[in-house]
């Protein structure tokens, strides 16, 4: 199982299974990155623009090819669980669903996440995998913060068929009901009543 630079486990053996598409990615099939931080990189840039900008991964997904692909959550609902998140405007309570990093991008000993795990893969593809792995990128997934903990102090994985845990919905429906009670409509004579 890959882990973090800190020896914990981020609940994966390979990030790319189950990342999403990159977050350069337009609507359209181009790169975002190469649009508009062309000097960050811009011998990359420059290969794009002479492709009309697409996406040089194209449609088979190989992520781990593209030197500046990203993947991060929007972090609305676990994805081990399924909880989801009910945020309370003005209220600085926890978040219920967190970024989870299933691999860090910008690893300063230049080493891979999957370079930093046992090297002794069984499935045998691991060489083949670094050979083509641009990396390192970040890539992370939202979990409620019961399965992130569990994920970082257990071996539960994230594809793990689970249930929210009974304190999660516990608060959740605090939450809910909090955003109920603040959404119903009371005049300002109401709320700001003097004669009482």
């Amino acid at each position: 199982m890959e882990r973090t630079p800190d020896g914990t486990p981020v609940g994966v053996d390979d990030p790319y299974a189950v990342a999403g598409v990159c977050d350069h990615l337009t609507d359209d099939g181009r790169c975002r990155f190469a649009l508009t931080r062309a000097g960050d990189d811009p011998e990359f840039a420059a290969d794009r623009r002479a492709d009309g900008y697409a996406c040089h991964v194209g449609p088979d997904g190989a992520w781990r090819r593209c030197p500046h692909y990203r993947s991060t959550t929007d972090g609305r609902e676990c994805r081990r669980c399924g909880l989801e998140e009910v945020r309370i405007a003005h209220d600085d309570a926890r978040p219920l669903v967190e970024e989870h990093h299933l691999s860090y991008g910008g690893a300063s000993d230049g080493e891979t996440d999957r370079e930093r795990a046992d090297d002794g893969d069984s499935d045998g593809n691991a060489d083949s995998d670094r050979a083509d792995d641009a990396g390192p990128h970040e890539i992370t997934v939202a979990l409620c913060r019961w399965c992130h903990t569990k994920v970082h102090k257990s071996f539960a994985r994230i594809d793990d068929d689970a249930s929210p845990d009974p304190e999660a919905i516990a608060e959740r429906e605090g939450r809910r009901s909090k955003e109920r009670s603040e959404s119903a409509f009371e005049t300002a004579g109401e709320r700001f009543d003097q004669s009482g």
